[in-house]
């Protein structure tokens, strides 16, 4: 397979809800090799698998994720804000386009693909409780059996966070997960390419990569693997397979798939 691996970001979430189970088994459908998404605590504990700190946007709830329980959210309606969720004639929207998603849900949907996935996780921060989103992870990921994978297990698990101090986090508590350390702008440090303690891959946003032309030579020179996102447009595609990243991550893998001949 050539080419930088594909992943979807929030799931196929140009045509389907973002971060809903059908986003995502779209995505697995149309090839995908990976997945991407962003994990949340709730106020009893549970990772959740919602982007924004709040529920405004997403669902026809208000308020704070973290705040809420997994029973209080489950009783929202995460998808038919989007037209990809729109109900077949007279039938009801299937749960999987309007269903709060949890990460444990999503594991197990991996799992059953049935072939290679890599799923990259997003702890989002800053979060209330703290470091506490970091072991929640790591203890599921163990559930799982995906804390400590071997090179040849079909699913792997990428931890990425735009935290640093998160990514040491988990270099600490599982030193065999990759983790990726997201960029939005470009920190002083990182002039030549290196990245601090814990973080593998580099994962600069497409916004970035477009101001500093410099950024992206420069991180290969220095032997680190790059994920870009969110790239959507087909200029961005061009710009990052001519630097030859590892990973694309958007909102449209069929289209970036196409492009590769995948």
């Amino acid at each position: 397979m050539g080419g930088p691996q594909v992943f979807a970001h929030r799931g196929a979430s140009y045509d389907l809800p973002e971060h809903t189970l059908a986003a995502y088994l779209r995505a697995l459908d149309e090839g995908a090799d990976g997945l991407e998404c962003d994990v949340r605590l709730t106020r009893d504990g549970h990772l959740v698998c919602v982007h924004d700190r709040r529920l405004d946007r997403t669902s026809n709830g208000r308020g704070l994720v973290s705040a809420r329980t997994l029973a209080e959210l489950e009783a929202l309606d995460f998808g038919s804000w989007h037209p990809g969720s729109a109900a077949d004639g007279d039938l009801p929207p299937d749960e999987s386009h309007t269903r709060l998603l949890t990460l444990a849900r999503l594991l197990k949907a991996v799992l059953a693909a049935g072939r290679p996935v890599r799923l990259l996780v997003e702890t989002k921060h800053p979060s209330r409780y703290g470091s506490a989103v970091e072991r929640r992870l790591v203890d599921l990921l163990r559930r799982y059996g995906l804390a400590d994978p071997a090179p040849d297990d079909p699913v792997q698990v990428t931890v990425m966070s735009f935290s640093p101090l998160a990514i040491r986090r988990i270099r600490e508590l599982t030193p065999t997960v990759p983790t990726v350390l997201l960029l939005e702008v470009l920190p002083p440090w990182l002039r030549l390419g290196r990245l601090p303690f814990g973080a593998r891959i580099a994962g600069p946003g497409i916004g970035l990569v477009r101001a500093r032309p410099h950024l992206l030579p420069a991180l290969r020179a220095a032997g680190n693997q790059v994920y870009v996102w969110t790239v959507n447009e087909p200029a961005d595609l061009e710009l990052v397979l001519a630097a030859g990243v590892d990973g694309i991550i958007t909102d449209r893998p069929a289209h970036a798939l196409a492009r590769l001949d995948r």
